[in-house]
């Protein structure tokens, strides 16, 4: 697994991103190293990947483009985050439309952190009873972590911080952004408050 490393943030982003913690060069050399040890793993098989929206739209699209398996794709909405920073209560909000039954699943999230949504995932998909199921995830945060959980494929261990861009989002914000960056704290702090405050 990859360790990022610190480098200047761009000055458009300054004031919101107190430094980029793994630049877009980076992650487009970890997803291609990604894809091809999914592709080693899962032998030419046909594969049902599963994409847990929103988070992983960018990272799914780099990935689906390195990876040369017969595959079909489905998402499946989660969503466990409120407007503020905490984890909230999970909400599934959107199913599945492909039967999984017998096959190879690649389960894609953008961010393993508690092991929460993953906890509420995992017995769902294996219900509908897949030949296996093999999680790949963007970014790894052991430090938060709740449940026992471990991803088969993770990109990169980030620290406890709050990090966005490259799909992560902070209320809907940020996702946009080409690399990964943690947001100055200042940021995420006002928006508790004006949530606390409501």
């Amino acid at each position: 697994m990859a360790q990022p490393r610190s480098i200047k943030v761009p000055p458009r982003w300054r004031k919101e991103v107190a430094r980029v913690l793994i630049t877009e060069a980076q992650l487009a050399q970890r997803v291609r190293t990604l894809a091809q040890e999914i592709e080693r793993d899962f032998h030419g098989r046909e594969t049902v990947v599963i994409s847990l929206l929103n988070g992983t739209v960018m990272f799914l699209a780099d990935l689906l483009r390195h990876l040369s398996l017969p595959l079909r794709l489905d998402f499946l909405g989660v969503s466990s985050y409120g407007e503020g920073v905490k984890a909230g209560e999970l909400i599934f909000t959107k199913e599945l439309r492909l039967d999984v039954r017998g096959r190879d699943v690649l389960l894609v999230d953008d961010i393993l952190d508690t092991g929460q949504t993953l906890n509420r995932v995992l017995p769902k998909l294996r219900a509908l009873k897949p030949r296996r199921i093999k999680i790949c995830v963007l970014l790894d945060k052991p430090a938060r972590r709740v449940e026992a959980i471990a991803a088969d494929y993770a990109g990169f261990t980030v620290p406890d911080e709050f990090v966005v861009g490259y799909g992560l989002d902070f209320a809907e914000r940020y996702r946009n952004l080409p690399f990964v960056g943690v947001l100055h704290p200042h940021i995420y702090k006002q928006a508790c408050k004006r949530i606390n405050r409501a």
